[in-house]
């Protein structure tokens, strides 16, 4: 086993994952929030709504595009850079993933092109079913991957049989217990990302004094929304927290910063974790608070990394402060959620600009909660690939060289860089020309619409007339 191509095997499943999972989480999010609009369009008849819609449904339509394909990298990986993973995890990865393309996919792929091309071309309440199923799609792609991926963060419901995990209780492994803590809480997840990119939207158009009406929609739903997820995503947050305690006691320590046993426990809030010595520098913590959080005891033993002999220990710096982050991002998106709901229900947040630019800074937020997340899982997860069987460097292909793990990094980076660049260009073209209120509607007509069409938001052609009144 090449030690330096098992570390960039590594980087490049982190680096592709990275991007990827940003567009899925905000296309999550877009989905429910345009299922949203147009059920008020059709409930209030208010052209705003509409205007909305249109809008977003643009974005939308890139991020879908985009997070399709940041995924089709996923899987050579798994051929490319990890071939005994593949082998050995098979029998119940492979299946998993197929649940995914067969329901998931489907759906989304179905019911886009009505989403797409059939606003004129079907009755107004299956228009709206169609986004209902195009977001369920979405949500059912969330769920497999995360039982996907909580099977190998809990291995269930499972035989080895030469050489391979072979499943022996599908409904251990789609019941498991941590998938309905963490399902819940990447759902949730992409919910915040979705309301936060759109109220962070509205204050912006709102300090360029632009689309006054559609940004207060923007604001007071986001915020709205935010205000009431964000608790909820904590109390998710904690459950997800009770399995790692429960399951992963080294990543649970490592996430703590806690080097040796303590009873009762300590919280550290902040410190510089140091490997070499097993303790923490600059320590800043609250006694007895990590027995209440840990083991929901002011008396509890809490055990630390140096339980675990050195070769199963995760790295300590990584899930420490990328979970310290998580939880800051989510704390700042908590304040700013309710105090601006509470300054929107006394109509003076367009009047503080201060906060609106804090809003509309706020944006990356989620995605950075997000990202930080996910590297506090599978970083903690370390040394396993299939936690407690499976180490990653067993995990790794046969063979594989450097070279050709820095090639396969470098030509990934590129492309990555190079399509993302152009897309993410394109979706702040979008959003800095802001909703129209003048967005085209097209005749009934069986004709089909240039495929870009919903993209570029002309569909110029001889067939293009504007919806009088909007």
């Amino acid at each position: 086993m090449d030690a330096t191509a098992l570390l960039l095997s590594r980087v490049q499943f982190a680096f592709t994952i990275s991007f990827h999972i940003i567009f899925p989480a905000f296309s999550i999010g877009l989905a429910a929030w345009l299922t949203v609009l147009d059920a008020m369009y059709l409930w209030t008849g208010e052209a705003v709504y509409r205007t909305l819609f249109q809008f977003w449904l643009k974005i939308f339509g890139v991020a879908f595009g985009l997070g399709v394909v940041s995924g089709v990298v996923m899987a050579f990986q798994f051929g490319t850079n990890w071939s005994v993973l593949s082998n050995m995890s098979g029998p119940i990865q492979g299946p998993l993933l197929s649940y995914e393309t067969f329901t998931a996919f489907a759906l989304e792929a179905g019911f886009f092109g009505v989403l797409v091309f059939g606003r004129t071309r079907v009755t107004p309440w299956f228009y709206l079913f169609s986004i209902a199923m195009v977001a369920f799609g979405t949500t059912l792609s969330a769920f497999w991957i995360m039982v996907n991926n909580s099977w190998m963060q809990v291995p269930v419901g499972y035989v080895l049989q030469k050489g391979q995990f072979v499943p022996d209780d599908w409904t251990k492994i789609i019941f498991n217990s941590v998938v309905w803590s963490r399902f819940p809480h990447m759902l949730l997840a992409s919910y915040l990302t979705g309301a936060f990119c759109v109220a962070a939207s509205g204050a912006w158009y709102l300090l360029r004094d632009k689309c006054h009406a559609e940004a207060m929609v923007m604001l007071r739903m986001g915020l709205f929304l935010a205000a009431l997820l964000v608790p909820i995503q904590i109390a998710f947050g904690h459950l997800v927290g009770d399995y790692v305690h429960e399951f992963q006691p080294a990543k649970f320590a490592a996430i703590e910063g806690r080097w040796h046993d303590e009873q009762p426990a300590s919280e550290v809030l902040f410190a510089l974790p140091d490997p070499a010595t097993e303790s923490n520098r600059y320590e800043v913590k609250v006694p007895v608070l990590g027995s209440i959080v840990g083991s929901l005891s002011l008396t509890a033993k809490e055990v630390g990394l140096t339980d675990f002999p050195p070769q199963d220990r995760p790295s300590v710096l990584i899930p420490f402060f990328s979970f310290r982050i998580m939880v800051g991002c989510g704390l700042v998106m908590l304040a700013l959620a309710w105090l601006g709901s509470y300054l929107s229900l006394n109509g003076r947040l367009v009047h503080s600009r201060f906060l609106l630019w804090s809003i509309f800074l706020s944006f990356p937020l989620p995605f950075i909660a997000i990202l930080t997340g996910w590297y506090t899982a599978e970083v903690g997860r370390q040394p396993w690939v299939v936690y407690g069987v499976l180490r990653t460097a067993q995990a790794m292909t046969p063979f594989l060289t450097a070279y050709a793990a820095l090639g396969s990094l470098l030509l990934f980076g590129a492309i990555y860089l190079f399509i993302f660049s152009f897309g993410t260009f394109y979706l702040y073209w979008l959003l800095r020309a802001g909703p129209s209120r003048h967005e085209p509607e097209f005749r009934h007509d069986t004709s089909p619409n240039r495929p870009m069409s919903l993209a570029s938001g002309d569909g110029i052609t001889s067939r293009t007339v504007l919806t009088a009144g909007e």
